[in-house]
């Protein structure tokens, strides 16, 4: 029997690997179709069918036939159909949706643009890098300083926003943050890894497409 879900992404993308880690907390199977950025199959209209953007991560629901794009309104899809990580009340998942919208506004870019510097997949001006890099140790302290005295995010449970948030911190490092500097987000980062059905990137993004 076919795997309910397909996701469409790039092993290096860390929105994709958000989708995929969110799937397999949730124990949900899902193929794995590897689109190849650098060969330009994001802006095919094949692709572009599923994903409006011509970006990655796309969903494939094939209960219902839905595509979706974006990850984080993706994870919020997922919290609603698994019944997992979706909080324990109606004001839980909006404040998970809050640090879903806060994460793409604070910490996501000043993260990830600064790390596609260093992987040679960008280039930019020393000084636009140092400004990512200023404003995402700022986001980063405002993330560790809600994180003291709490084990996730938002209420007792891990919700989406957790996932949401950690797969851009976990990438941080690879941008040059050093993440000892924030004792609290480390802590935390060690609960969501030892969550039953976690992986790495590496285990979840594959270079190749593969079935469920």
């Amino acid at each position: 029997m076919a795997a309910r879900f397909v996701l469409y992404g790039f092993f290096r993308s860390g929105p994709t690997y958000k989708v995929a880690l969110a799937l397999a907390l949730s124990g949900e199977a899902y193929a794995y179709e590897s689109i190849a950025l650098r060969d330009g199959q994001h802006k095919t209209p094949e692709f572009l069918a599923k994903n409006r953007f011509g970006q990655v991560p796309a969903l494939e629901d094939r209960s219902n036939g839905m595509v979706l794009c974006q990850s984080a309104a993706i994870l919020d899809y997922l919290a609603d159909k698994t019944g997992k990580l979706g909080g324990a009340t109606l004001l839980e998942r909006i404040q998970a949706r809050e640090w879903c919208l806060w994460d793409f506004d604070r910490l996501a870019l000043n993260i990830y643009r600064p790390r596609a510097v260093k992987l040679g997949i960008r280039q930019m001006d020393p000084a636009v890098v140092a400004q990512y890099e200023t404003e995402g140790k700022a986001a980063l302290q405002v993330l560790d300083d809600w994180l003291r005295g709490r084990n996730w995010l938002v209420g007792e449970h891990p919700t989406f926003a957790d996932v949401d948030v950690y797969g851009v911190v976990v990438y941080a490092p690879d941008g040059g943050y050093d993440l000892s500097a924030y004792p609290n987000i480390g802590d935390w980062m060690k609960r969501v890894e030892a969550l039953p059905g976690y992986g790495t990137r590496e285990q979840l993004l594959p270079q190749e497409s593969r079935s469920a």
